[in-house]
């Protein structure tokens, strides 16, 4: 153990914010690992057989697998050793990769790409690790700097895929990814701190059925999940269907144009990054307000796709700021109920997550089809809106708990 990873100081534990990048890059290669094939999908399909109908069983494989990984894999880091789990699931993700890499066929593909879901569930392993070893009076902080790894990598793993597969073809970009979890699987093996003593034991059948559990008796848990739900199906609309305004008519952009626009995302979810900070000095709910307000307004520049790309890129920002900010505060909020629990209480919160980014995605490329971009942008702004009533109606519900706990004292 170094100096650079773990504060030795009496008091709360604590990583560095040193330590917190780490773990934040080794989020995002391994959540990226899961969106490369979104712009490859017409050369994939040329090179495999694969037809139109069947393209869209490529993301959808694999995202299940990752929904699958959310609920069994993650919240096992409440009952394994993280520093075997984290290293182990990085080796399985990279060698599933290399399989997706060689696949001959569609069969191939679609398994190995269905494992690649489930094992790079490991980088939500990462933040519950972070989180259980944060000092709580920086846990915000640091799951900012953490968290932000994970939408940098969605967001730029569409520039680096489009990049890597005009120059080398769509298969080199497994095999770079497959190198990188290898890389991910050593460092993190060799510098995770050792695993804190005395973790409460709890069977793998509860561990499982959390997200039922504390969907149905933890209100904290509830409704940020509520909100993350509707938060990332406004989020899945947008990053879901963009590329198909922008490679038709009137701006023809190529894949790897399209996956530029990712490099301005995630300049956004940088900017968002403090917003763990104003959680741990109490302002979570401040926050939230504000920054879903912010997510549902950035609907209306994002709307002149069709006539303008400045608007589009200032939207991106906007929502990419307040999409991490939102999910920030989110997790840091979920975490502090049990920080000892932080596995099941992440897998279980990022499955409303997965759902609605899912969901989000697919229900944009069908609006689009039949009634356009305009559509879309309502159909994202409603997601958001609703997010947004969703923590107003807890603050109300609340502040009205508050008031009567006071008239109560009184009498």
């Amino acid at each position: 153990m170094t100096s650079l990873d773990v504060r030795e100081t009496p008091g709360p534990p604590g990583i560095t914010t040193g330590f917190a990048v780490l773990l934040a890059v080794a989020c995002g290669i391994a959540v990226a690992d899961i969106y490369y094939a979104q712009p490859l999908l017409e050369e994939i399909g040329r090179d495999l057989g694969i037809g139109p109908a069947g393209l869209g069983f490529v993301t959808t494989v694999t995202q299940v697998g990752y929904f699958l990984g959310l609920l069994l894999i993650v919240p096992l880091g409440d009952l394994l050793n993280r520093r075997i789990l984290i290293p182990a699931g990085s080796v399985i993700a990279a060698v599933a990769l290399v399989a997706v890499a060689v696949s001959p066929g569609p069969v191939t593909f679609f398994v190995a790409s269905g494992v690649v879901g489930l094992a790079t569930v490991v980088q939500q392993v990462i933040i519950a690790y972070s989180a259980v070893v944060s000092d709580p009076r920086s846990r915000g902080r640091i799951l900012g700097i953490v968290t932000s790894g994970v939408v940098i990598g969605i967001l730029l793993a569409r520039t680096v895929s489009g990049l890597l597969s005009d120059a080398f073809g769509w298969r080199s970009v497994y095999v770079v990814s497959a190198l990188l979890m290898l890389g991910v699987a050593l460092v993190l093996g060799l510098r995770l701190p050792p695993e804190l003593p005395d973790r409460p034991r709890v069977s793998y059948r509860r561990l499982i059925t959390s997200v039922f559990t504390l969907t149905a008796h933890e209100r904290v848990f509830r409704v940020r999940s509520l909100i993350t739900l509707f938060m990332f199906a406004g989020f899945g609309a947008l990053w879901g269907s963009m590329a198909l305004p922008l490679s038709a008519a009137p701006w023809h952009l190529s894949t790897s144009a399209v996956g530029l626009f990712g490099l301005v995302g995630a300049a956004g979810a940088i900017g968002a990054a403090r917003a763990g900070a104003l959680a741990d000095r109490g302002r979570a709910q401040w926050v939230t307000g504000i920054t879903l307000a912010l997510f549902a307004v950035s609907w209306l520049p994002i709307a002149w796709l069709p006539h303008s790309l400045v608007p589009l890129l200032a939207g991106i920002v906007v929502i990419d700021f307040a999409g991490q900010a939102v999910h920030v505060t989110n997790q840091h909020l979920i975490v502090g109920i049990d920080p000892n629990s932080s596995s099941r209480l992440i897998g279980s919160n990022m499955a409303y997550y997965s759902v609605g980014f899912g969901g989000g995605a697919v229900s944009a490329t069908t609006v689009y089809s039949t009634w356009g971009w305009g559509a879309v942008c309502v159909l994202g702004a409603g997601f958001s809106v609703v997010a947004l009533l969703v923590w107003a109606v807890d603050r109300i519900s609340a502040a009205r708990t508050a008031t009567d706990e006071v008239l109560n004292g009184v009498s």
